[in-house]
C-alpha cells in the first residue's frame, strides 16, 4: 500500500507518496494562494494527489489513507483547522473537503510541527527511538514532541508550542505578545537581529562582516557565522550570544522531556559541526542529569529530513491517530 502525505504551507501545497518504509516516491507541490476561498485551496490539493498518482501508475485504491500536516491549530479528532494566521481557515472541516474532492475514504490532520517531528521520529534523527522532541529554527522556533511512540499535543490540540516559553524575563518583545520568549532569541530572526545590532555598534574596519554585506539590509543569518569563520571577532561574539540562549531553551526542553533524541531543523543547522559543537557544550553544562553516564544523555543532533520531515510524518499519521 501507499500513502499520500501533504504538506500545506502559506505559500506553497507539497504532496508526496510514500511507501510502507517511509520512503517517498514521488512529489509535487503547487502554490498555495492563500489569498483564495479555502475550498479552492483544497480542490488544486486534490488535483495534485491525483497529478502525482497518475505520474507514477498508481491506483487510488492503492492508498491507504491520506495525511495532512497544517499550519495553526490542527484537532486530529475533527478533522478540522481550528485556526491559520497565514491561511483563511478557521474551523475549517478540511478532511472531510478533501474527501469529497480525492475520493478517499480516510484523511487525517495534524500540525505541520508535529507531524514533522513524527517523521523525524519514525524516519529520520530520531529513527528506533519512542521519546524524542524536534525543535526548528526558521522564523519562528517550532517544535514537535513524541511521548511513547505518539504525538503530544495537548488535551485541546494546541500544545508543543515550544518557541514560547520565557528564557529571559521582561526581555524581547515575542510575536505572541510574550516577553523574552524563546522565539524571540533563538528563531533565525533572532540571529538576524543580533547581527544588525552588533553591526551598528561596531565600526566598518572593526569587522568583515561590513565588506560582506555592504547594507545592513543585506545581513542574514549566515552572515554572522561567515564572519567567525574568517577570525572575525564581532561575528564569533554573534554567534556565542546565539548559541547560548539555543542552549538555554534546549537544556530546558530536556530538563523537562528527557527524550533519547532532540533534533534541531532549519538553515542554521547548515553551520554543522560550527553551530553543533558548541551548542553541545553548553548544553550538556546545564542539564539536570549532567553527571550520568553518557548513555543516559539525551543525543542532541541536526534533523536529517529537511523539507520532506512533515510529508512523511504526515503520511505515517495512521499509525497513531487510527
Amino acid at each position: 500500500m501507499y500513502y499520500l502525505g501533504i504538506d500545506l504551507g502559506g505559500t506553497n501545497i507539497a504532496v508526496g507518496i510514500v511507501d510502507e518504509d517511509h520512503k517517498i516516491v514521488r512529489k509535487g507541490s503547487v502554490p498555495t494562494k492563500a489569498d483564495r476561498e479555502p475550498e479552492e485551496i483544497i480542490i488544486d490539493m486534490a488535483r495534485l494527489c491525483r497529478n502525482l498518482l497518475d505520474q507514477e501508475g498508481i491506483a487510488l485504491s492503492e492508498v491507504a489513507y491520506v495525511g495532512i500536516a497544517a499550519p495553526g491549530s490542527a484537532n486530529p479528532a475533527e478533522g478540522v483547522i481550528e485556526y491559520a494566521n497565514n491561511l483563511p481557515f478557521r474551523h475549517f472541516e478540511i478532511a472531510r473537503i478533501l474527501k469529497k474532492h480525492l475520493a478517499v475514504a480516510t484523511v487525517y490532520v495534524e500540525n505541520d510541527a508535529n507531524a514533522a517531528a513524527y517523521g523525524e521520529a519514525i524516519a529520520g534523527a530520531a529513527k528506533g527511538t519512542k521519546n524524542s522532541v524536534m525543535i526548528t529554527l526558521g522564523t519562528g522556533v517550532g517544535g514537535g514532541i513524541v511521548l511513547d511512540g505518539k504525538v503530544y499535543s495537548g488535551f485541546n490540540y494546541a500544545g508543543a508550542e515550544l518557541g514560547h516559553m520565557v528564557i529571559e524575563h521582561n526581555g524581547r518583545q515575542c510575536t505572541c505578545g510574550r516577553k523574552g520568549c524563546f522565539e524571540a532569541y533563538s528563531s533565525a530572526t533572532a540571529l538576524i537581529r543580533m547581527t544588525k545590532e552588533k553591526l551598528a555598534e561596531t565600526k566598518r574596519s572593526d569587522t568583515v562582516m561590513w565588506d560582506m554585506v555592504g547594507s545592513i539590509d543585506n545581513v542574514s543569518g549566515k552572515t554572522a557565522f561567515a564572519a567567525m569563520r574568517q577570525g572575525d571577532k564581532a561575528g564569533a561574539e554573534v554567534c556565542e550570544t546565539y548559541i547560548s540562549y539555543l542552549a538555554d531553551g534546549i537544556a530546558s526542553l530536556i530538563n523537562i522531556f528527557q527524550p533519547e533524541v532532540l533534533s534541531i531543523g532549519g538553515g542554521i543547522c547548515n553551520e554543522g559541526d560550527r553551530l553543533l559543537v558548541p551548542l553541545r557544550k553548553k548544553v550538556f553544562e546545564e542539564v539536570y542529569n549532567r553527571r550520568a553516564d553518557e548513555k543516559k544523555l539525551t543525543k542532541l543532533v541536526i534533523a536529517t529530513l529537511g523539507n520532506d520531515a512533515g510529508i512523511i510524518g504526515a503520511a505515517a499519521l495512521g499509525d497513531y491517530l487510527a
